[in-house]
């Protein structure tokens, strides 16, 4: 009975969040972004001036509410418990490489998921390199992969994070002159402020309660031959499926979708190293927030490794560029070096892990 709810619980999220994404892009998001954790971390990024790309700013709402969403959650299932301590500064790099890796594909593992949903093939390149990525994580995870225990901690620590968006919201709301705004490009593009909290507070609570993890629905299957969060990455295609074709946005093919590009390598690449660095970090980055809601402090850490990611990529270069007519886009030589540069860095922490986890055994 306990497994069937909770097969009945990852569905209904992933259906959720595919009709919640479908229809945050009526209501203004960028078509095939209705969430995207990478983007929008960007866009806060450069909201709070951590970068100068002037089409990509815009301070999200949804962020706020997702964290917001699993931290009421977790409240209620009195499931709230800080701890961190594990490896802090080895998750910030992880989750800056993993940041840029997504900014080159043009999307975190959720919005590839919802661009497939939308018809983007490019998006299936994406995926294929995804589960490459996870692969190689795999194996070193069978090898003793690991970042070391973590520390109980004070309930000020594990709010940090929670409570410093929830200032930061506040002020967006009362002085919106402390931030940037995009006038033209996906930052320009929102829905309404109250219908994107409401959205990413609904999302946070289903996804803290049913576990929702991208990456772990290939790691299950692979590992313990477990389908169920699996049906959850399954069940948000369908649902964003349906929806995209339901509102006219369903556009099956590679060429003209909405902040991608057809350069399939990098695609794959990109998707490579953000699956293995998620890996490394014991999940997606929507699970980083969700577990920063529940107090976690290294998933707070990984997120602002995220957001230090994003300006680094827009400061430097490193983020792919959508096709359009002029151009075919993809990432800069810059962009491909740091791809290259951020799948080393993981290979050296994951070895280096793995040895002194067999040293200790």
């Amino acid at each position: 009975m306990k497994d069937k709810k909770a097969y009945a619980g990852i569905i209904v999220t992933g259906a959720v969040i595919g009709l919640i994404a479908v229809a945050l892009v009526f209501l203004g998001n960028p078509k095939n972004m209705g969430f995207c954790i990478a983007c929008f971390l960007r866009d806060i990024a450069g909201a709070t001036r951590l970068h100068s790309a002037p089409i990509v700013q815009y301070f999200r709402p949804e962020i706020v509410g997702l964290v917001g969403g699993a931290l009421i959650m977790a409240l209620i299932g009195k499931e709230f418990s800080p701890k961190g301590g594990s490896a802090p500064v080895t998750r910030f790099f992880l989750g800056a490489f993993v940041m840029i890796g997504a900014l080159v594909f043009l999307g975190c593992p959720l919005r590839m998921v919802l661009r497939i949903g939308g018809g983007d093939l490019n998006a299936v390149v994406g995926l294929v390199g995804f589960a490459a990525g996870i692969l190689v994580g795999i194996f070193f995870l069978n090898k003793g992969f690991s970042l070391k225990r973590t520390y109980k901690l004070t309930t000020s620590e594990g709010v940090a994070l929670p409570v410093g968006l929830a200032v930061l919201f506040v002020l967006f709301l009362l002085v919106p002159s402390l931030f940037a705004f995009s006038e033209s490009g996906p930052g320009s593009m929102h829905a309404p402020v109250i219908a994107a909290l409401i959205a990413g507070l609904v999302v946070g609570a289903l996804c803290q309660k049913s576990r929702m993890c991208m990456v772990a629905g290939i790691r299950d299957l692979v590992l313990f031959k477990d389908w169920k969060l699996l049906l959850g990455f399954v069940t948000i295609i369908i649902a964003a499926l349906i929806g995209n074709i339901a509102t006219g946005n369903f556009n099956l093919g590679f060429s003209g979708q909405p902040v991608a590009h057809s350069v399939h390598l990098w695609n794959f690449m990109g998707m490579l190293v953000v699956g293995f660095g998620s890996v490394l970090l014991g999940g997606c980055p929507l699970r980083q927030l969700i577990l920063t809601g529940e107090g976690n402090t290294d998933s707070a850490v990984t997120v602002l490794g995220y957001i230090a990611g994003a300006a680094f990529a827009h400061n430097f270069s490193l983020a792919g560029s959508a096709a359009s007519a002029e151009s075919i886009g993809g990432p800069s030589i810059n962009g491909k070096v740091a791809v290259i540069l951020g799948l080393v860095v993981m290979l050296v922490i994951a070895t280096l892990n793995t040895a002194k986890a067999k040293k200790n055994a």
